[in-house]
């Protein structure tokens, strides 16, 4: 079967490797749409395991499955984990199953960016989503990133009325942006280095969006009747944006540090103006549990968020590398999904 192989982010071949042989308790997906995620371009997270196969925003088709699967059968249209978590440790039953030592070793062979993908028994066992008839492959491959989305935004308490300002309107950013609004957020404001995406953002239901280099504590008061933000969701790894975040929380309210940076980076925090005087609370988000996932596939279903304005681009499998500087640029392009049947 064809795969994109990645070597970097400007070196991705298309190659041959056998198609996957599956075991009695795993099933075999026919990948028809595939998403890059923003991790997928992150080179020093990835280059030292080149050259392997990338992508886990992924729906298809279950072609094949072993003996004792009962639950699933040829035909059904699925998207599927590529993480799963034990849901016995310490981590999962205390509700952070996204930090299980099962959910970081698990994976599916070889990855989204093939035409075809090897579900373990693990991930068969708590990681297929059955698709609803409408709902086309290439939307839901948006059920990943929001169930990210979705965990973030509950482990920030986002609530009715906050004041929110999202830092970076990349693909999670917009999905941020969607989200707290369904959630009823109160005044959303967006911002990024890309006039492109500033419009997306306001397209997408931000009250209002500014390039990221014209933001201050100001602007934004006089955009929030003389109060800071309620809610900082950081969307963007530039190290310049984690530091500048701390100005923009108002008392009592929160920093979402969403998006991981560059290896390394580091920002001074007061502890004193932070949290012994101001209240602050800085907190993070990885990944989504298979809850989030279900969630996220209901919201979706729902017609709560606009997929079709986030997708910008759709290659086939021989055009993975073109796919993957379109993310890294990060310009005119927001989501861009790669279709492994053409």
């Amino acid at each position: 079967m064809r795969v994109a192989m990645y070597y970097n982010n400007k070196d991705i071949r298309l190659e041959e490797i056998p198609r996957p042989a599956i075991g009695p308790d795993e099933v075999l997906i026919r990948i028809e749409a595939s998403g890059i995620c923003g991790s997928d371009v992150m080179e020093w997270y990835r280059i030292h395991k080149a050259p392997l196969v990338l992508g886990h925003e992924i729906a298809g088709q279950i072609v094949e499955i072993g003996d004792q699967v009962k639950k699933y059968q040829v035909g059904d249209r699925v998207a599927a984990s590529h993480h799963v978590p034990c849901n016995t440790c310490h981590y999962c039953l205390s509700g952070h199953q996204t930090i299980c030592d099962t959910l970081r070793t698990t994976n599916f062979f070889p990855g989204g960016f093939a035409e075809f993908v090897r579900l373990p028994a693990i991930n068969v066992d708590r990681g297929i989503y059955l698709l609803p008839d409408e709902m086309s492959y290439e939307t839901a491959t948006f059920i990943e990133p929001l169930a990210c989305v979705l965990r973030a935004q509950r482990i920030a308490a986002i609530s009715p009325g906050q004041a929110v300002l999202v830092l970076g309107s990349g693909i999670s950013g917009l999905l941020h942006i969607q989200l707290a609004r369904a959630l009823g957020a109160g005044k959303i404001m967006a911002t990024d280095v890309s006039e492109y995406r500033t419009k997306a953002a306001k397209d997408l239901g931000a009250d209002e969006v500014i390039r990221a280099r014209d933001l201050t504590p100001a602007l934004f008061k006089d955009f929030n009747q003389g109060r800071l933000a309620d809610q900082v969701i950081i969307a963007t790894g530039a190290e310049q944006v984690q530091l500048h975040a701390l100005s923009m929380v108002d008392r009592g309210g929160t920093i979402l540090f969403f998006a991981p940076t560059d290896q390394g980076v580091t920002i001074p925090i007061s502890i004193n103006d932070l949290f012994f005087r101001n209240d602050i609370t800085l907190t993070t988000s990885y990944a989504g549990s298979p809850a989030d996932h279900w969630r996220a596939m209901q919201l979706i279903q729902a017609g709560v968020l606009n997929i079709q304005r986030m997708i910008t681009h759709r290659l086939g499998l021989a055009e993975t590398v073109k796919g993957f500087q379109l993310v890294a640029g990060a310009q005119e392009s927001i989501k861009v999904i790669i279709e492994p049947q053409r």
